[in-house]
């Protein structure tokens, strides 16, 4: 479904796509990085930037962000390998996750990893760093927000529920999600990656909690709606409770942009 007509072009007509920013969180952002890092590894791109949902409170990133005081770096894990040069041991490594009740028990070694960087070198973002030089990742991951935010959900029937995990396992329709504290200021490098973009791309993901948490941080909005990039919302294949049950594509992509403060979506697949 196209919603507009703009599309990367220059002087001479139009051309492919060279610089791609994705934007999302959870198991789907991964899964579009894998394609383009093929992309990119067989120089088809030139720039892969992942701009990365930072409102997880579950697992092992919730318990790293209430006992280390840290971002949660579960997802940021995730596009790590994702964008890997190789799926190799040191991707397998950052990947393992302890067994078990105990303190370590839960844990991703990813995590623990990007953790101790962070407290070596006192910066969460040159903790990501690192560990993309270690893995050899073939882009750029940016968190979303450098602050520390919970996303905030006001429901149908009124109610508000804090905590992306509260939010998930409440099992009500959300009518409208939000930041908390805000605002929330962008990571450097992420607006201008949006300004310079080819194409950005947003999901697939759960629609409340992956994709829109994203457009709230400070200028986001602001920066797709201005872009001349092509913009494409990637929906889910199937309906997910409490996130875009009972919402067809029109719905979906209306939640998106009202949340973004108008219209800036191209294209929806």
């Amino acid at each position: 479904m196209s919603t507009s007509s703009r599309s990367p072009c220059d002087a001479s007509g139009p051309r492919a796509p060279r610089r791609v920013v994705a934007l999302g969180g959870g198991t789907g952002l991964p899964s579009v990085l894998r394609g383009f890092r093929s992309l990119r590894n067989r120089g088809d791109l030139d720039d892969v930037v992942a701009v990365v949902t930072m409102t997880d409170d579950g697992g092992s990133s919730g318990r790293l962000r209430r006992s280390r005081g840290l971002p949660p770096p579960g997802d940021l894990r995730n596009c790590l390998v994702a964008l890997a040069a190789e799926e190799d041991l040191m991707s397998r490594l950052f990947q393992h996750r302890y067994g078990g009740t105990e303190e370590l028990g839960g844990h991703s070694v990813g995590n623990l990893i990007l953790a101790a960087l962070a407290e070596q070198t006192g910066s969460f973002l040159e903790a990501v760093e690192l560990s993309s030089r270690v893995l050899r990742v073939a882009g750029r991951i940016l968190p979303a927000t450098r602050d520390t935010v919970s996303l905030e959900a006001t429901m149908e029937d009124g109610s508000t529920v804090v905590g992306e995990t509260r939010i998930s396992a409440s099992g009500k329709r959300i009518r409208r999600v939000s930041l908390r504290p805000s605002p929330a200021h962008p990571t450097p490098g992420v607006l201008e990656a949006i300004a310079e973009a080819d194409i950005v791309v947003l999901g697939p993901g759960s629609l409340y909690t992956s994709i829109v948490p994203n457009l709230l941080v400070q200028g986001t909005a602001s920066a797709l709606r201005d872009t001349p990039a092509l913009v494409v919302l990637v929906s889910n294949l199937v309906s997910e409770p409490g996130e875009t049950a009972g919402l067809d594509l029109a719905a979906q992509l209306d939640v998106v942009e009202r949340h973004a403060g108008g219209r800036f979506v191209d294209a929806v697949i």
